[in-house]
């Protein structure tokens, strides 16, 4: 037998019965503890927010609620603004794809095939940033956002200060560098024989090839802004400028448990609906940058 039909099971133990069992029930047994161990948190928490602020308090705590509330859903989307602060949300993070989209690109483009010069020594000092844990740069960050270098001007309080620093994603960028460069170079050099330049190239070859690429880029750009929370917090001190993951917190002061949990549900919703949309491209996008050709 090949090394290529190795498995941790080999076939003729598979064949008996006894083999197609034990396999199955172990098979099944894995599937369904990570199943749970998934989503289990997700049905805890939408069954949290229907029952009652007694039932929530109540030890031991039930798995089914007694009896299904909705109030809590209305109560949060009206008493803690979850419309202004979702649509605050949606705005940082829309530019903070949209800066990530271009100049990433752009930058992972320039050092795959247009080859600058030092261009190694750029890309080695971009990926050194992901050794740097994130809360270092907190610090920094904040300096510069607060006092912008040449302009001197503040941008606390202003989209400007969450899509300007998210453009400094040294993952994201890597990750478009390595799909360009399985892009085949005669592709190229055939569009550049019928006289198109590199920006031409870019647009009108390279993008449409990186369509799975972009959209798990994409996806990571969206989800890293809709999730981040200290970052906002230290930005935003208008409470109506402030995201959702900020305001469920600053806001949740003397608001029932089942109120909060109900917001953090709809907070979740965008993202998980996100997912099951686009889950088949995300798939595509990183088993893509996975195989050279």
């Amino acid at each position: 037998m090949s090394s290529a039909t190795r498995t941790l099971v080999s076939p003729a133990t598979l064949a008996r019965p006894r083999g197609k069992v034990l396999y199955w029930t172990v098979f099944g047994s894995v599937l369904v503890l990570f199943t749970l161990a998934f989503l289990f948190p997700v049905y805890w928490m939408v069954t949290g927010a229907a029952k009652s602020p007694d039932e929530v308090a109540q030890t031991p705590p039930t798995l089914v609620p007694e009896h299904w509330h909705t109030s809590a859903f209305t109560d949060a989307w009206d008493l803690m603004q979850l419309p202004q602060h979702l649509w605050n949300t949606l705005v940082q993070a829309a530019g903070a794809w949209a800066f990530q989209l271009v100049f990433c690109t752009a930058a992972a483009y320039a050092l795959s095939k247009l080859r600058p010069a030092f261009g190694k020594v750029i890309l080695g000092g971009i990926l050194a940033t992901l050794m740097v844990p994130a809360q270092a740069l907190v610090v920094p960050k904040y300096l510069t956002v607060a006092d912008l270098p040449f302009l001197h001007t503040s941008l606390l309080n202003d989209p400007l200060a969450i899509w300007l620093p998210a453009v400094a994603n040294a993952f994201n960028l890597y990750l478009l560098k390595r799909f360009f460069d399985q892009i085949p170079r005669d592709v190229l050099e055939a569009a550049e024989i019928d006289g198109a330049g590199k920006l031409r190239i870019l647009w009108s070859i390279v993008l449409p090839i990186s369509r799975p690429v972009l959209g798990v880029v994409s996806i990571f750009a969206l989800v890293a802004v809709w999730q981040d929370f200290l970052w906002p917090l230290m930005v935003f001190s208008d409470t109506d400028k402030q995201p959702i993951s900020v305001a469920l917190v600053q806001l949740s002061q003397n608001i029932q448990l089942t109120v909060l949990i109900a917001a953090m549900v709809i907070a979740s919703i965008p993202m998980v609906a996100l997912f099951l949309l686009f889950q088949r491209h995300i798939i595509a996008g990183i088993s893509a940058g996975s195989t050279k050709g």
